[in-house]
């Protein structure tokens, strides 16, 4: 669905809209300029934080940066860093944990500033250490715009306006949290199971 929101592969069946206009009838390069998107395997290049976020985008200052990552709540750790956002990221970002390279990724999304904003499971494999940060994080990311998050773990997406539980590539059950809870579907028993206690609306 996500590949095909992006344009990546055209659509068989049905339609996607944005604002009322399907999405056939954007122009490419101005629909994925409105569209960020955060994955579990995060991408980090060999190069300092800030062209990691940047992606050497020169239009985007060290001020910008330093102001997204203070809202995300990652501007300590990276201050931390031997050379602070000139600290050299070796290839994939092997001398960073998961979640310092996952809270990147949020950086760069923020600082890009999409209209609309997939995460795609981007918080499944965060270390215990930066969980709550990663959590903090992911709430400031998604303020105020539309936001897509796919994910397994119940906890990051319990706030969300709409729900879509999905079944072998199937829609079988939609609504909030509360809502989801109260019909006693498929949404409650991943609840119960992720939780191992009884689900209360």
């Amino acid at each position: 669905l996500i590949n095909i929101l992006n344009r990546f592969y055209p659509i068989q069946k049905g339609q996607i809209s944005i604002d009322g206009t399907p999405i056939t009838e954007y122009d490419l390069r101005s629909l994925r300029r409105q569209i960020g998107m955060v994955q579990q395997d995060v991408f980090l290049f060999s190069g300092s934080v800030h062209e990691n976020i940047t992606l050497h985008n020169e239009h985007i200052s060290r001020e910008q940066v330093i102001e997204a990552a203070k809202m995300l709540g990652a501007h300590e750790f990276i201050m931390q860093l031997p050379g602070n956002y000139d600290y050299q990221v070796m290839e994939r970002g092997a001398t960073l944990s998961l979640g310092q390279r996952q809270l990147i990724s949020f950086i760069r999304a923020l600082v890009y500033d999409p209209s609309i904003l997939i995460l795609d499971e981007a918080t499944s494999s965060v270390d215990v250490e930066t969980e709550q940060i990663i959590q903090h994080a992911v709430e400031n990311l998604i303020a105020k715009r539309t936001s897509i998050i796919i994910a397994h773990r119940l906890s990051t997406i319990q706030h969300a306006d709409n729900i879509l539980v999905m079944d072998k590539g199937k829609v079988v059950e939609s609504g909030n949290h509360v809502t989801l809870l109260e019909k006693d579907g498929a949404y409650k028993r991943l609840y119960e199971l992720q939780f191992s206690q009884p689900a209360v609306p």
